[in-house]
């Protein structure tokens, strides 16, 4: 079962991968692992990739499908995998499937955690952080005892700039635009299943578990 598993920040993307594949006990590949592990094991487009990465340059399409080919093409990926972070783009979609065409794979599913715009602001301007210890509160999740005071150290508790709503819906707008292509190409290709993600995390679970056996 090859899985590629999307959604906007706050969706709880983390959250269903870890759980997926540990359920279905395939491989979670995202591309910051990807790059790691090829870094660290020197391959010649992790090299490549980094040498773009120190420069604070984005690596090009070519080499981060070059680094996705290699590690699809490990032997723990015989059985599926769940693709983290990738694709971004529709080009990379179509490279993506050329390339499991080569390897004699396929998509099967595209899950896309789908959340109203209100949750997501409400689950990500709600991180709260300790100035003394770095604790990290929600006020809606994980709320505090004392309003504004960390349960550890009573130090104080901050919001971080890029919590703050007006960022934080700038992210979104930005992430929704480059994703909505990426949905209509796999919905076009019959491969899009998507998730009612404003649900608590066991039932988004229950769900795609479901979806994931059949049963849906």
């Amino acid at each position: 079962m090859n899985i590629v598993l999307m959604g906007l920040p706050g969706a709880g993307k983390g959250t269903q991968a870890e759980r997926i594949v540990d359920e279905f006990q395939i491989p979670h590949i995202s591309t910051g692992d990807m790059f790691r592990s090829a870094i660290k094991e020197g391959t010649p487009l992790g090299l490549e990739a980094k040498s773009y990465m120190d420069k604070g340059l984005l690596v090009p399409d070519e080499v981060v499908i070059g680094i996705v080919r290699e590690r699809l093409g490990n032997d723990d990926c015989k059985n599926g995998f769940l693709l983290d972070g990738f694709p971004r783009t529709v080009e990379q979609a179509k490279a993506l499937d050329h390339m499991l065409e080569e390897l004699d794979k396929k998509i099967d599913h595209v899950i896309y955690i789908e959340v109203e715009k209100d949750h997501l602001l409400k689950r990500l301007t709600g991180r709260r952080i300790c100035r003394q210890c770095g604790a990290t509160y929600h006020l809606v999740y994980h709320p505090p005892k004392q309003e504004g005071v960390c349960d550890k150290c009573g130090g104080e508790l901050y919001q971080r700039d890029d919590d703050k709503e007006e960022t934080v819906a700038t992210r979104l707008e930005v992430n929704m635009s480059q994703t909505e292509p990426l949905l209509k190409y796999y919905n076009d290709k019959k491969v899009l299943r998507i998730i009612d993600g404003n649900q608590d995390i066991d039932r988004v679970f229950y769900s795609i578990k479901e979806l994931l056996r059949g049963q849906a």
